[in-house]
């Protein structure tokens, strides 16, 4: 599993700076998740083929989390992009998207997906044989999503060793991976533990961007192997947390102790301090495995 950080800091871009936008690789899928401006600059600077980006995730339709998706959608069709493309975000973006394509006469060549989302509750979005993505409903000033991606079980891994000391038929390798015993010809049933490995455990990520501190989506949450929350402010500014429905870093980190998660990663950090340190030095007071998204940044799990 690896994380690619596009941009990580909350509200306006800067020279040296993005509003959210990553890209998650799970399975060898890529999902695109939030898309603030200059996220297709982003992926350009960060060598992510936009060929391989087949569905997009937003958790809200405040600018900075999407105003960098018309953009991108325009710039598939100039690539000639002929596959579906998919875009999952709250009720009202297929209208603000495509009100832009037909003002400026930009519809595109391959078929584009929207799936509109206005369910208060946790719903899966997003399913197919090997990952699975539910919605987690945040606390923001508008309709906000996160997203918890699941890694499904994989197959188990075939011990070579163990076939050929049996002997076994390779017409059989498929059930055997599937986790099915082995009738020999000689009548012996060989148990399947025998002839296979654990796969690696599955893997999940927690997207929770943008939100104020939320303790009822704990046990959603719980147990994931990386926690991606947003960490707006610092102590000193907790006060600024009510009215614009945002997190402290401490927040963040309580959430990630309460949930046993792997690793929290911190972002969306106001511009307003000096250093991004001091979020990773609140955080560990309270949780001790903490990491900061940059810009640029990969995280590999």
């Amino acid at each position: 599993m690896r994380l690619h950080i596009l941009g990580c800091y909350a509200a306006t871009p800067r020279t040296l700076t993005n509003p959210t936008s990553q890209v998650l690789e799970i399975r060898n899928k890529l999902f695109l998740i939030d898309c603030g401006e200059g996220t297709q600059v982003q992926l350009r600077k960060n060598k992510i083929k936009f060929s391989r980006i087949d569905h997009i995730f937003i958790s809200h339709l405040h600018g900075d989390h999407f105003f960098g998706l018309p953009g991108l959608i325009s710039t598939f069709r100039l690539l000639g992009r002929q596959k579906d493309l998919h875009v999952y975000g709250p009720k009202g973006i297929k209208e603000a998207i495509t009100l832009l394509m037909k003002l400026g006469d930009s519809w595109t060549n391959y078929q584009l997906v929207f799936h509109e989302l206005t369910g208060t509750t946790s719903e899966v979005i997003f399913e197919d044989d090997k990952v699975s993505v539910e919605t987690i409903p945040l606390d923001h000033r508008i309709y906000t999503n996160g997203f918890l991606f699941k890694e499904k079980p994989s197959e188990r891994k075939l011990n070579i060793e163990a076939v050929g000391k049996y002997n076994v038929n390779k017409a059989y390798f498929r059930n055997i991976k599937n986790g099915k015993d082995i009738l020999l010809d000689d009548g012996t049933l060989v148990p399947n533990k025998e002839l296979t490995d654990d796969p690696p455990k599955p893997k999940s990520y927690a997207f929770c961007s943008d939100t104020a501190y939320k303790p009822e989506l704990v046990p959603q949450i719980e147990g994931v192997d990386v926690l991606y929350h947003e960490s707006t402010f610092l102590d000193t500014e907790a006060h600024l947390s009510g009215k614009t429905k945002h997190a402290t870093a401490r927040e963040a980190a309580m959430i990630a102790k309460e949930a046993k998660v792997g690793t929290l990663i911190l972002g969306h950090y106001s511009t307003r301090y000096k250093s991004i340190d001091l979020f990773k030095d609140q955080a560990q007071t309270v949780f001790p495995n903490v990491e900061l998204a940059e810009d640029g940044k990969l995280f590999e799990f």
